[in-house]
């Protein structure tokens, strides 16, 4: 087990983490291609980690009633189906039998010629064991891009089954301990390197970018600050999940009352993040995620409102906008009585997000800087905002925190209760500790931007609390660098000890000329 603790160990398991996934990419290089292995080893890491999962709660049931000698993964699958198979889906949401654990299909993989076959008819034993039940479409599907019998794997089922022994006998080799006291989003922090190592432009069409989990820590505690409890969080574009895990992580669950609540549109991230959910012990009766186009198809509207919104929204894509006339009526979008432009749906996210939001709640929502000085009807949309005091904090980041992307994105902070018509501007630019290939937020960094938001002083340089009439007579610009000063990092020179420096120097000059002047006289006399 591992003894991983505390925040400093992040760098650690992610180091081994990449470590472990590189060794087994050396193991099937040439067979499978780098975006499709990805689904791979994603969907196996799941199967391990759920199959310890459900092994450490029956264990743990056991060994409370004074049986310490217990093991589920010893049992016959006989002795399960009558024991433990009822009541369990209800509890846990599956169900997986002794011989199909991880461990035990493990042991005999290196021998077993049907091992492609066993492991589908185990995938689809596990997504079975829900069918009926009220955890039927949190697990329906989450297999479906491990494909075992594709020739992606190989030719033939001998070569299949080497390429799966070698993915299985890798991701045992990786020893996290318990997954849900990591100090990472392990399947998220996958994702993202897989895509940075295999799949460069997959990730970067559609203006898609994910989360650092330092970033993911920032969002969730802005939108928590000063809050004792809230009814539930939601994120309307919630990739692998990260966003909503750090909600779980930073926060204990009495605190969030009603759960976890996200859409996505990719179908593999929308399995990524169910996967997730699991993974961190997040039962499935306290989440819902969701899969659809968020603008169009919006899922949760029967459960809005939310008291915490956090989001990253991919950067300026393209949408439907006015093509379609009917949105400019939808409750979303209407109040501002303009669509985003159809070239960047950004606004069209930040109006869905705000309607989802509750009178008391606050909204996070990373954003691409361009959004809050364009003009057109991101600006008219901008003044609906601030007209309606519903921005209460933009805050500039640093540059080169995500992955795929080096530009200095912003958060906008929304609410729907403030008290005082003025915004706070935060310039952060500079809060980060530089490592190898990104930026990173260090928890003092974090602490900053808390601190400047919770006490809204002015400090130059770094904060500002302004009216709303000096950003009316800005028209409308959001920019920070429009109202927080940049500091002049430049040497700054003493004019009068750079004359006095300069006449020096003259000086020297002309008494070195007078001596080269005496000795050229002295070489033309000899002559």
């Amino acid at each position: 087990m591992s003894n991983y603790t505390g925040e400093s160990n992040g760098a650690a398991q992610r180091a081994e983490l990449h470590r472990k996934i590189w060794a087994i990419a050396d193991d099937v290089r040439g067979a499978v291609d780098g975006w499709d292995f990805k689904q791979y080893i994603l969907g196996i890491l799941f199967y391990r980690f759920i199959s310890e999962n459900i092994t450490e709660f029956f264990n743990a049931a056991e060994h409370e009633v004074g049986d310490l000698e217990f093991n589920y993964a010893d049992l016959s699958d006989e002795e399960a189906e009558k024991d433990f198979r009822p009541g369990t889906v209800e509890d846990k949401g599956f169900f997986i039998l002794p011989s199909q654990l991880f461990e035990n299909v493990v042991k005999n993989a290196k021998t077993n010629e049907n091992l492609n076959i066993d492991l589908t008819n185990i995938f689809k034993a596990i997504e079975g064991s829900a069918v009926g039940s009220a955890s039927e479409e949190d697990i329906k599907g989450l297999f479906d891009d491990v494909d075992t019998t594709s020739n992606r794997l190989g030719g033939s089922v001998p070569e299949k089954n080497k390429r799966l022994v070698d993915i299985l006998t890798g991701i045992a080799g990786i020893n996290f301990g318990n997954f849900k006291d990591n100090d990472i989003d392990a399947f998220g922090d996958a994702y993202e390197y897989l895509i940075s190592n295999y799949a460069s432009n997959a990730g970067k069409s559609g203006g898609e970018f994910f989360t650092p989990q330092t970033v993911s820590k920032l969002l969730s505690r802005l939108v928590m600050d000063g809050k004792d409890k809230i009814n539930k969080v939601y994120d309307p574009t919630c990739g692998s999940g990260s966003l909503l895990l750090q909600m779980k992580k930073q926060f204990d669950e009495h605190i969030i009352d009603e759960g976890f609540y996200g859409q996505e549109i990719n179908m593999t991230n929308f399995n990524l993040a169910r996967m997730n959910m699991f993974l961190h012990n997040v039962n499935y009766n306290h989440f819902s995620i969701e899969r659809g186009d968020t603008l169009l198809h919006p899922r949760h509207g029967e459960e809005k409102p939310f008291d915490a919104i956090v989001s990253n929204p991919p950067y300026s894509i393209k949408w439907i906008g006015d093509a379609d006339p009917t949105l400019i009526n939808d409750e979303r979008f209407a109040p501002a009585g303009k669509l985003a432009p159809k070239s960047y749906a950004d606004y069209a996210f930040i109006m869905h997000s705000l309607s989802y939001l509750s009178s008391k709640g606050r909204a996070a929502i990373v954003c691409f800087p361009g959004i809050f000085y364009r003009r057109g009807a991101e600006k008219t949309i901008r003044k609906y905002l601030v007209d309606n005091n519903f921005i209460d904090c933009v805050i500039q980041l640093p540059e080169n925190l995500f992955y795929g992307t080096s530009i200095a994105t912003c958060v906008l902070v929304m609410a729907k209760n403030k008290t005082e018509n003025k915004i706070l501007f935060i310039d952060a630019s500079k809060e980060f500790k530089k490592e190898t290939n990104n930026n990173i937020l260090e928890e003092k960094n974090i602490e900053a931007i808390l601190h400047a938001f919770r006490n809204r002083k002015d400090t130059k340089y770094f904060s500002r609390y302004v009216e709303l009439s000096e950003i009316e007579e800005n028209d409308y610009n959001l920019s920070v660098s429009t109202y927080i000063e940049k500091e002049d990092t430049r040497e700054k020179i003493d004019i009068k000890v750079l004359n006095k420096q300069i006449e020096e120097t003259v000086s020297k000059i002309d008494e070195l000329r007078a001596s080269i002047n005496e000795i050229v006289k002295e070489l033309e006399n000899e002559e």
